[in-house]
């Protein structure tokens, strides 16, 4: 009766065409309108919250939510670490998730990425370059902008907000990345690549650039000398953190 409660409240959303930050029907004219007590209406609600679709203001009333990623976004980071602690490859697991979705991709962007875009690409790699000579590492600012960048120009907001995700979940948890060996220059010389790649038209270049520098990151998760602990996973925190710490020595 949960489930229908809150479906009922998602067809009311979808029936009245409600955008983000519409005010809902209040409590009592949700009562009315579906026939259930107050207590299954606020259950069903913050149930809805917890999954972004609603989002209840106290004092305020209900508003349809942002619908962002975040529920998967918390959603894939907690079963990446889980996985790590259980000795799963699942942060290997998720990388390949991310190449799966990046190499179907770069093809399609050969010599169709905006000229303004391109210029902003070169001006991310060369922050990365600076990075790594002042600061022996590349921001995961930096290399989320260029990302983000780089497959903007396909106009899918949806595929945007998916591709975030998967960047999010995996630098969320990225830390098993420390103490393994990585030449910071490599993560702007590679990306460089990428960019050369789509600027030139070639879609096979493209996809060759996107395969190296995925496999460059598999590699350093794959090494032996990423499990500087002795633990099964590799992970660099105790499992009472439920995250892991420290700092990753390169970014993908």
């Amino acid at each position: 009766m949960a489930r229908d409660l809150q479906e009922r409240i998602k067809k009311l959303i979808i029936d009245r065409r409600l955008p983000s930050g519409a005010s809902l029907p209040t409590e009592p004219e949700l009562m009315e309108l579906l026939g259930v007590s107050r207590n299954s209406v606020r259950e069903a609600l913050k149930a809805l919250q917890a999954m972004g679709i609603v989002e209840i203001r106290h004092g305020f009333g209900t508003y349809v939510g942002p619908m962002s990623m975040a529920p998967m976004i918390e959603g894939l980071t907690f079963r990446t670490v889980a996985g790590h602690y259980r000795g799963e490859d699942s942060l290997l697991q998720l990388l390949e998730l991310r190449e799966a979705v990046e190499t179907g991709l770069i093809a399609r962007l050969a010599g169709r990425v905006p000229e303004a875009d391109l210029t902003e690409l070169d001006t991310l790699v060369d922050r990365m370059d600076a990075e790594a000579a002042t600061d022996g590492a590349v921001s995961p600012g930096t290399d989320r902008a260029f990302h983000a960048t780089l497959y903007r120009g396909l106009g899918n907001p949806l595929l945007g907000e998916v591709m975030e995700a998967f960047w999010d979940a995996f630098h969320r948890v990225r830390t098993d990345l420390v103490s393994i060996p990585h030449d910071p220059k490599v993560t702007g010389l590679q990306h460089r690549e990428i960019v050369d790649a789509v600027r030139s038209g070639d879609p096979l270049r493209a996809e060759r650039a996107i395969r190296e520098h995925f496999g460059d990151i598999r590699t350093r998760l794959s090494t032996p000398a990423g499990n500087p602990t002795g633990n099964p996973t590799g992970t660099a925190a105790g499992p009472e953190t439920g995250t892991a710490t420290g700092t990753a020595t390169g970014t993908p």
